[in-house]
């Protein structure tokens, strides 16, 4: 009884793990730059974000460091107005490498 016990524990952290991880990967696969446009005024300006923008912009939370990368939009991610939005909308800005 312990053992099976025990072998479900470790089959239910498992699954528990593997659950993250896609919900992780999900995140991942619906980045969208353009999404971040809706946030520009806001980032290049001293202009409060729209709600609209920090919907969006929670939206693309996972993406962040990706976007930095992103030739298109990345130069403004890097600015401190982005972080300046993220905050105003309770997005968390992680360090990106």
């Amino acid at each position: 009884m312990e053992n099976s016990l025990r072998c479900f524990t470790v089959a239910f952290m498992v699954l528990l793990l593997s659950a993250g991880h896609l919900q992780l990967i999900e995140a991942q696969s619906r980045c969208d730059s353009v999404e971040i446009s809706w946030c520009l005024q806001s980032i290049v300006t001293n202009v409060p974000p729209s709600r609209e923008c920090c919907r969006k912009f929670k939206g693309q939370e996972a993406c962040i460091c990706r976007e930095t990368k992103n030739p298109t939009f990345g130069g403004y991610l890097r600015l401190p107005g982005a972080k300046r939005v993220a905050a105003a909308c309770g997005v968390k800005f992680p360090k990106c490498d």
